[in-house]
């Protein structure tokens, strides 16, 4: 089941506006594959109508000059904590009134949406003081947001088992009935971490929701007992950062792999740092994980809370970091965070060919790995109609050096200041 499935609005359709813009054709003209190739795109009805040699395409539409930009799948966000992003500046202890996490969690995805995220999966603490208010607040970012980025919620219970955990059982099922389309939390901070993991998967069962869990992964036994109890289950289970696995001498960790890979359960990794709602650091052993056929998938994390102040929910970066630090190609690199993030998330494949979703990102550059390396300038492509651009300019001042070498420079116009030019980033 597709996250999105049960994050429709209430209402009997979409709005006029968005059906208008769905409607719309919009064309891509000059846009660089991954394959070399450089195409024209004509989108309509939210998917890719036609690609085409560049200049074969015609469409009375809009069009969008993408010369000197690759064009992508766009990337999905599995693993987002809108209610805490943002907040690690806060004065004092950190506000969970309605307004003010549904003013955290809306920035944080348009955000996550100028990098390139059309889908986010917010994971949603449920419970202790804040109730279901945080659950709520996310919900109703979650319908402001519609036709901008398509946001998904995950609940997130602190107990579920013994006596404390009555009221955790209680509030998860009532979290599902507002509108959380994921179950999750954290085994690990229960005193029976099996038995929350039961109760977790059980509640899925009864309506059909996916189940996302956070865990460390240093307990192999664990890992066993939730993949034997995960497999099968539809429409899935994921689990994640589990960085703990990688602390876990070779051989065990390898089997742990085996076990989740055997079980069909994805594995969401944090490239860019942990999350509040996991103990400790490091990152999943993302070559092993991968040798043993496990689904893998990459995710940002904590955006700026007390987790990871600094945290930047790019999912660039986490690709940048899956490549230059795990040792992945750019192109598994990027479909980490892009078309596996999506399949963790239940959406549907996005290529650039006819037929497929109109989620596309163009990013400035040639070619992937220089992509990933200067990722600057973005076009966002969702349902069909651009809904981000971020554009970058960096400029120096007169060079012989460049001259003599006759390096790429953009001049400026005449009139502009003197000694000064404009230029691009690299390609």
């Amino acid at each position: 089941m597709p996250d999105s499935q049960p994050q429709q609005p209430h209402s009997s359709g979409s709005s006029s506006g968005e059906s208008a813009a769905e409607a719309s054709s919009l064309l891509l003209c000059g846009a660089r594959l991954t394959d070399g190739r450089t195409v024209d795109v004509r989108l309509g009805g939210g998917h890719i109508e036609a690609v085409g040699t560049a200049g074969s395409l015609t469409a009375h539409a809009a069009r969008v000059d993408l010369g000197g930009y690759l064009l992508l799948p766009a990337a999905a966000e599995p693993h987002a904590h809108g209610d805490t992003a943002l907040s690690a500046d806060a004065e004092g202890p950190v506000s969970y009134e309605l307004a003010d996490v549904q003013r955290r969690t809306t920035e944080a995805a348009l955000l996550q949406l100028g990098h390139g995220a059309t889908a986010l999966r917010s994971h949603v603490r449920i419970g202790d003081l804040q109730g279901l208010t945080s659950m709520e607040a996310v919900l109703q970012a979650r319908r402001s947001l519609r036709g901008l980025v398509d946001l998904t919620a995950v609940a997130m219970p602190r107990l579920l088992t013994g006596a404390a955990g009555a009221d955790g059982l209680a509030m998860l099922r009532d979290a599902v009935k507002m509108g959380a389309s994921v179950v999750g939390g954290c085994p690990d901070v229960d005193p029976d971490p099996t038995g929350y993991a039961e109760a977790v998967l059980e509640i899925a069962a009864e309506h059909g929701c996916p189940v996302d869990l956070h865990t460390d992964g240093s307990d192999p036994a664990r890992l066993a007992r939730l993949a034997a109890m995960a497999g099968g289950l539809r429409p899935g289970v994921s689990i994640g950062p589990c960085g703990g696995l990688g602390r876990l001498p070779a051989d065990v960790a390898s089997r742990a792999a085996d076990q989740l890979a055997a079980a069909g359960v994805t594995v969401v990794c944090l490239p860019q740092g942990g999350c509040g709602g996991a103990e400790g650091r490091g990152v999943a052993p993302v070559r092993l994980l991968r040798s043993a056929g496990v689904r893998l998938a990459a995710g940002s994390g904590a955006m700026r809370d007390v987790s990871n102040p600094v945290g930047r929910g790019d999912p660039l970066e986490a690709a940048y970091l899956l490549a230059s630090r795990s040792g992945l190609r750019p192109e598994d690199a990027y479909g980490a965070v892009s078309g596996a993030a999506r399949a963790a998330m239940g959406l549907p494949e996005v290529r650039v060919e006819a037929g497929f979703p109109a989620e596309l990102l163009a990013v400035r550059g040639d070619r992937l790995a220089g992509a990933l390396s200067l990722a600057y300038s973005r076009i966002v492509v969702h349902r069909g109609r651009v809904v981000a651009r971020t554009s970058a300019v960096r400029e120096y001042c007169d060079s012989a050096a460049a001259v003599a070498l006759d390096l790429p420079r953009q001049g400026r116009s005449k009139g502009s200041e003197q000694g000064r030019t404009k230029g691009g980033e690299p390609s």
